[in-house]
Parts: C-alpha cells; structure tokens; sequence
C-alpha cells in the first residue's frame, strides 16, 4: 500500500464523511494512474500523478462519492497515458469509465488553441453535465488547481493571461451557476491576479492598511453579535470576512466609487438551527441597529436561480460602520458554499445520482430535457454562451439537427437559419407535425419543417414579426434590391401622368436636372421614391417647374380608368391584381375589404405599396387631390388567385338558445370560415354582430348573405362598409 503523504490525506479526508469507505478500491486507482503517469512532470518539476491526487483532495472538501474522486484521481490518464476506456471499464467499473471518458472530452477542447474557442468549451461543458453534472465538478476542480500553480507559468504571461480570461469568462461562471460559491470565488480571485495584478495589489495594499488601522475590528464585531443573538436565547455561530479583492474591484467598477468609499468590504454570517430562528434573528438585528435602507434581500423566500438562499441585511453596526450580515441554516451555507455538490449524499453501491432530482437547479433540468429529445447531441447548439440565461428557443429540424434561436422566433427565422435560400423560398411550415402560420412564436422542443416554393419570394410583411438578424437583413435586401426595379417603373409612369394633367411633355432631362435638389445619386432614385411612396409625384414635379401653379384635379367618382397609369404584364398571369407591377406589395384596405368581383381603385400608400379599396369607399375622398397616387387595377381572371379574401358581414339575429349557432352553422354550411366575430350591440331582443369571413369572391359572399337572410333567428343581414 502507498504511503504518499497527499495521497494518504486525501483518505483521511473521506474517512471523515464516508465510514465505510472502500480504501482498497480507491489506492487501486491511485497506483494505476500514478503507474500511467510515470515519467511525466508539470512544469513546477513535481510528477505529474500529484496534480490528480490534489484535484480528488478539492472534491474531497465537498464530499463527492467515491466514484467522483477516483474519476479526479484518472481524469488524465485516457488523454495522456496508454489507458483505455476498456481497461478503466474492467479495473474499476462502468461509471467510473463513463465519468473518466467525459472528462477526456473536455480535456482534449481545452488543448486546442483559445481563440474562438470559448462557446465551443462552453458548448461541450453543458454536453458533458447532459451525461452526468459530475463531470463539470471534476472539470471545475481540475482548473482551480490549474489556477493555484499558474504561477510556474509567470515566464509566459500570454499563457497565464489566456487561461486566467478563459476561467474568468466561463469556469467561474459556470461554478456560481451550479451554486459552488467557494470555488467561484477562488477562480474569480486567482484569474484576476493576473489579469489585473495591479489592481488586485492595490486593494490588498489597502485591505492590509484597514486590517493594521482598525486592529481587531472584525473579532470585535462578532463579539458583540455573538452578545445580541445570545441576549435573545439564539443559539448561532457567528463569523467575520472580508470580501475578495475581485469582489471589491467589480463592485468599485459597478458603483464607480473609488475604495474608501466602499462601506461594506467585511462580510458576516450567523448560522442558526432552523428556519424559524433565521427570522428571529433578522428582527433582533434590526432592532439592535439601525438598518441601511435597499439593502435588505430575503433569498429564502425567493431563492437564486441556483438554489442560494440567505437573507441578506445591511446595519450600521457596533462600530458605526457599514456591515454586511447574511443568516442562513447550517443547510442553506452547506448549499451556499458547495451547491449541486451539497446534495451528493453518498451510499457505497449506489447509482449516480440524477440531477433532474435537484429541484433548485430548474435551468439544468430544463436543459438536459432538451438535450434529451436530440437523436445527435455532437450537433448541439453553435453559440451557447447566453443559453444559461434562458433568453433562446432551442427547436429541431426534420432530421433532429438542434438550432438555437432568440425567444420569440418565428418559423421564418428558423428558416433563414437554416440557409438563406430556405429562407427567402419559403411559403409556410410545419411546427410539430402542424400546420402553422409563419408568425408563430416558437417553444423550446419545437420541430419545424419549412415548406417552399421555386416561385416564393421574401414578404415584406415577414420584417414585422421576424427576430433574427439575419432574416430581417435578407427581407430588406429582396425589398432594396428585387422591388427596386419595379418601384422605378411605378414612379415613373406616377410622374409621368402628373406631367400630362398638368399638360408638359415628360422628358428624362427634365428629372436628371433636380438629382442633386431632390438629395439622390440618380434620376431612377427618384422614381424608386416615388412608386414607394417616400416621394409625392407632385412635389417632384414642383421642383422641375417651381414657378408653375397647379389648379386643383378633383377624381371623379366614375371613370377612373382615365387614371390609368400601370399595366399588367405577360409575367403578372400568377398576381391576383392585374395593374400592378409584379412583385409590388400589396395591402386590402381593411375600411371596405375588397373582394374578388369588387370594381377596386389602388392607392399607392407610403411605405406600403399599394393599397386596394372598393370603388365606393367612403375612405377615397382623402386622395381626391392626389390623382397620381391612383392606380387603375382589377382582379385577375378567374382561378387566378386561389387565396381566400375577408368579407365584413352585419348580422341581426334573435337573443334566443342557439342563435349566434345558427350563425356560423350557415356560414360553414356554405363553405366560408369565419375569422373574426365582434359585439356591436347586444339587447333583450336582439344582438348586432360584426362578422369576418373568408371567402372566395363577391359571388360566394353574395351566396352566403342569402342563406342568412333565409334563416328564421337572423334578422337581417347586409355587407359591412366600414
């Protein structure tokens, strides 16, 4: 048997939480690793077997299970000696294999170069806690040993700087996140030694400064709580720290306030039996001494995401300075100090412990859920260094690839993600199997089918609902770039008519000559600007021929394909509006909702494209003055467009069992769907009620206001205006 001396402390160390302890087990692996390492040195000179032994020791002060501490002690050696996964099977066991092999993984991520690299440590750490959450706590400790002797690497200050950034930035988080709050705070310390040596000098310059001019301050505090708590028959440990050098530095950075003007750099906790007396105490504290106002938090009531709970207070203490006190259980500073390694109670033989039985941690079970519906977790995630904070959706594509997305994305979004030109072809989607529309918001688990089409094109309604970057930037390129051509045709034949109302022969050189008035590069972007909308055709005009004054042009209510002043072409045989320009967008007017067998009029409407009314619409008053915002269009011929329209419907009906039943019986009847219902009025006798239906033309509306009008509860129907 080994006599090792830190080896044979670390037996020690267990024995004191583990009784039964398989001594035997446990040297069989510390002379198996050190067999495997033997040759090999760290840096300092010392071999290499030592580094392992004092990783299982850091476990050891949290108590890990027997398998976690000799998965401490071989974590190097499938990685750096001849072992075998096969071999650590047959020696050992099976979970001990598993735990030494994930650990490996992460091992062989860490060699690669940094740059680049830390979503992708990231991504693999959280594969690793998918598998087992011991795996990160053997990772965590392996680094703060790294950490405690990165000084034999002073000599290379770009290592020492590389690795200190690396565990700032995601090991120290990951171990607050996991509630190890001792471990967090050492590797925060150490990496910021490094990485900010001056500052951490200054501030233990000052710290010792306080600690030689203040004397005994802290025993003294803890004296006298120890008095108050005692006073009240509170039987509780009182103790005294002052707050690490990096937790003062952010906290000067976060306040900007320079160091004297911290109060609060010492810390100070009570412990007490039970819950209960946690309360009790806070009400004799705060009785005692006068309380800093805001500086009160209650974590038992409302825990950490971590599962942290302590009550937090700020007094004016013994001395008359500031001082911090948290009260906790001997549980919650168990918890507080070692987090999801607190509830590792170990039993010789028994199975791994199941994180998802850790209530506190809901953000890691709710991840490893996820995790668990993928067929291929090697594809998991490309950018995961926020998914701890739950601000992502993480949804499937048909063949189990998981993507991740921000919250409140939508199939479009997942469709760009997936390949632009998905993107810009697509025409609808699958969300779980279901058909869905395309402003779905997606949920974790989701798995979406994008469905398209050779013939789609980008919507420049998608930019209203989509989230990502990336879709959003393809939806305003299509709308720069393809609709350009097409607004430039419209715009032209706008100003154009203006320039015969006003009867001028239009001419190229008239517009080339205001390029640099109207702010453009060139004359097509004047007439881009005007078939958008952002141009009015007058004011162009006006600034061609500024001392022309124009008499005023009244629309006449009928003959308005005078106004005509755009075509369809061959290409246009897929539009559902002929007169338009294919391409250009197109909004119904939701003032009189037009319908295929409606004579229609378009207004060319800022921003928008066009917007199509009914020829009767009370709303085409407003644009009696601006003749060249009309456009002349119709519907296309019949089949044309297989799109259901929305016809506005006023019922009257009898307030009678089964009235508003028999409503919508008859509208289904006759093939419509309704899409909106709204309450106008609603009396003893009757109710009035705004109804939208999708239909397929006037004459199917026209068939389904007849069935109404022939049924005995409905009073009275007509087709709505407005």
């Amino acid at each position: 048997m080994t006599t090792d001396t830190p080896f044979q402390d670390l037996i020690k160390q267990m024995k004191l939480y583990t009784p039964d302890l398989d001594e035997d087990l446990v040297t069989q692996s510390y002379e198996y690793a050190k067999e495997k390492h033997e040759g090999q040195t760290r840096v300092s000179g010392e071999p290499y077997y030592t580094h392992p032994v004092e990783v299982a020791s850091i476990l050891a002060d949290m108590k890990m299970d027997t398998a976690t501490i000799m998965t401490a002690i071989l974590h190097d050696t499938l990685e750096d000696t001849s072992a075998t996964y096969d071999e650590l099977k047959e020696k050992f066991s099976e979970e001990v294999a598993d735990l030494v092999n994930g650990v490996s993984k992460l091992n062989k991520i860490e060699s690669q170069s940094f740059e680049g690299k830390q979503a992708e440590n990231f991504r693999k750490l959280l594969l690793a806690m998918s598998e087992d959450i011991r795996v990160l706590l053997v990772k965590l400790s392996d680094r703060l040993h790294n950490m405690r002797t990165l000084h034999h690497f002073k000599d290379r200050p770009d290592k020492t700087a590389r690795i200190s950034r690396e565990t700032l930035d995601i090991y120290a988080p990951l171990a607050e996140r996991i509630g190890i709050h001792q471990v967090k705070e050492e590797l925060s310390d150490l990496s910021f030694s490094y990485l900010n040596p001056e500052a951490q000098e200054s501030i233990t310059n000052r710290l010792s400064f306080l600690r030689k001019e203040g004397g005994d301050v802290v025993k003294k505090i803890i004296k006298h709580l120890e008095g108050v708590i005692a006073k009240e028959g509170i039987k509780g440990e009182v103790s005294g720290r002052e707050k690490t050098r990096y937790s003062i530095w952010k906290k000067m950075q976060r306040k900007n306030v320079t160091f004297e003007q911290l109060s609060d750099i010492m810390a100070f906790r009570i412990v007490v039996d039970d819950l209960s007396e946690c309360y009790h105490t806070l009400g004799v504290l705060h009785s005692t001494y006068p309380t800093v106002p805001g500086r009160f938090k209650d974590f038992i009531s409302t825990p950490k995401p971590n599962g942290y709970r302590s009550i937090h207070t700020t007094v004016l203490g013994p001395e008359k300075q500031r001082i911090e006190i948290q009260i906790r259980t001997e549980e919650m500073h168990r918890e507080a100090d070692l987090g999801v390694a607190a509830h590792w109670a170990y039993k010789e033989g028994s199975k791994k412990v199941d994180i998802k039985d850790i209530k506190q941690y809901r953000w890691l079970r709710e991840l490893l859920d996820i995790l668990e519906q993928d067929q291929r977790p090697e594809d998991f995630l490309e950018n995961t260094k926020l998914e701890l904070f739950q601000d992502k959706v993480f949804v499937f594509s048909p063949k189990g690839d998981l993507i991740e997305l921000p919250n409140g994305a939508t199939p479009v979004d997942f469709a760009y993600a997936v390949h632009s030109d998905v993107g810009d072809k697509c025409v609808g989607a699958k969300v779980s199997g279901r058909i869905a529309p395309l402003n779905t918001k997606l949920v974790n688990g989701d798995q979406v089918d994008i469905i398209t089409s050779k013939t789609q094109t980008p919507s420049p309604a998608w930019e209203r609902f989509v989230v990502t970057g990336k879709a959003r930037s393809h939806i305003k390129k299509f709308i720069r770039l393809q609709q350009r051509s097409e607004y430039v045709i419209l715009g032209k034949a706008m100003l154009k008519k203006v320039f015969q109302l006003e009867e001028y022969e239009f001419t190229e050189k008239a517009v080339t000559g205001i390029i640099k008035q109207m702010r453009v590069d060139e004359a097509d972007d004047i007439y881009a600007n005007i078939g958008s909308g952002h141009f009015a055709a007058r004011d162009v005009f006006k600034t061609v021929f500024p001392a022309h004054k124009t008499e005023t042009v009244k629309v006449p209510s009928e003959g308005i394909q005078d106004y005509a002043i755009a075509r369809a072409t061959d290409s246009n045989k897929s539009m559902p509006i002929k007169g338009l320009i294919p391409g250009m967008a197109v909004h119904f007017a939701r003032c009189c909702h037009p319908l295929p067998g409606d004579r229609i009029v378009g207004i060319v409407t800022t921003g928008k494209g066009v917007t199509v009314h009914t020829i009767d619409c009370d709303t085409l008053e407003t644009f009696a003055d601006t003749p060249e915002r009309w456009i002349d269009v119709s519907w296309g011929d019949e089949g044309d467009s297989p799109e259901s329209h929305v016809g506005r419907l006023n019922v009257t009906f009898l307030n009678q069992a089964g009235g508003l039943g028999a409503v919508s019986t008859v509208i289904g009847k006759n093939g419509g769907n309704i899409v909106n219902l709204k309450i106008i009025n609603r009396s003893l006798d009757f109710w009035d009620i705004l109804i939208d239906v999708y239909v397929k033309d006037t004459k199917h509306l026209n068939n389904v206001i007849a069935a109404l009008r022939a049924t005995p509860e409905i009073t009275s129907v007509d087709r709505a205006k407005s």
